[in-house]
C-alpha cells in the first residue's frame, strides 16, 4: 500500500477523531446563545424597580405566546400573575435566566410554556424534554416547594410539519412529570385539534401564535390546576 495512502488514512482518523462534534452544546455556547435575550431581561428588571411583587404569586414564564397572553390577569382573577414571556426563546433560555426572572418573585408556582422555538430550531424531542428537567432542577435548587407546570408544545399550523415531534416531546415530559413531585403536565395540545389538525380558528394570521379563543383554551386548562394548589 503506497506511503502516502496510509499518511492520508491516518490524517483523516485523527481529524474524525479529534474534531469537535457539530452538534455541541456546551454551557459557554449557550450562555452566548441565551445573551441575545439580554434587553428583553434587562426591561423587567426595571419593571421591578418600581412596582414591588409580593411573594406567592404565579410566574409565567417562556416564549413569545406567554408573552402575548395580554389577558392573563383577567383570566385569572384573584390570583397574582406575573408574565415573564420573552419572544424567541427556548426552554434553555428560561433556565439561563430563571434566576432573574423567576427565582427574585419567590412564587408558590411556575407555569412555563416553551419548546416550540426549539424544535423548529432542530433541537430533538428528548433534548426538549431534558431541557425542562434542568428548567426543574434550576428552580427547585433555590424554591424545593414550587409547583412548576409544563403547557405542552400547541400545534400551530404554521408548524405542522413538526407535529410528530411535538408530540412526542409532550409525551416524553409527561411521562417525565408524572414521576416527579409537584411537577405538572398540562394538555394544551389535544384541545386545540379538530380531526388530528391544527384548529386554525384559534390563530392570527401569522398561524403560528394564537388569538383570544386559543387563549381561552389555555385559560381553561390552566385555571383548574392553579384553582387546586
Amino acid at each position: 500500500m503506497p506511503k502516502f495512502f496510509l499518511a492520508f488514512c491516518l490524517a483523516l482518523l485523527t481529524a474524525c477523531t479529534s474534531a469537535p462534534a457539530a452538534t455541541a452544546d456546551t454551557s459557554s455556547q449557550r450562555a452566548s446563545d441565551s445573551a441575545q435575550f439580554e434587553p428583553e431581561i434587562a426591561a423587567f428588571e426595571k419593571a421591578d424597580s418600581v412596582v414591588r411583587r409580593k411573594p406567592g404569586g404565579v410566574v409565567f414564564v417562556g416564549s413569545s405566546s406567554i408573552r402575548r397572553w395580554d389577558s392573563l390577569g383577567d383570566d385569572f382573577p384573584g390570583t397574582a400573575v406575573i408574565n415573564r414571556g420573552f419572544g424567541g426563546s427556548r426552554l434553555r433560555d428560561a433556565t439561563y435566566f430563571a434566576d432573574r426572572i423567576v427565582l427574585p418573585y419567590q412564587p408558590r408556582a411556575v407555569v412555563l410554556y416553551a419548546g416550540d422555538n426549539d424544535l423548529a430550531e432542530g433541537r430533538t424531542p428528548q433534548q426538549v424534554s431534558d431541557d425542562f428537567a434542568a428548567f426543574v432542577a434550576k428552580v427547585r435548587a433555590s424554591l424545593p416547594q414550587v409547583r412548576i407546570a409544563f403547557m405542552s408544545i400547541k400545534p400551530s399550523p404554521a408548524r405542522q410539519a413538526l407535529l410528530p415531534k411535538a408530540r412526542q416531546t409532550n409525551d416524553l415530559v409527561r411521562a417525565w412529570a408524572g414521576r416527579q413531585k409537584g411537577v405538572d403536565y398540562l394538555d394544551v395540545f389535544t384541545p386545540m385539534l379538530a380531526q388530528g389538525q391544527p384548529r386554525a380558528e384559534l390563530f392570527v394570521e401569522d398561524r403560528l401564535h394564537m388569538n383570544r379563543s386559543g387563549y381561552a383554551i389555555w385559560a381553561g386548562v390552566v385555571g383548574p390546576w392553579l384553582a387546586a394548589l
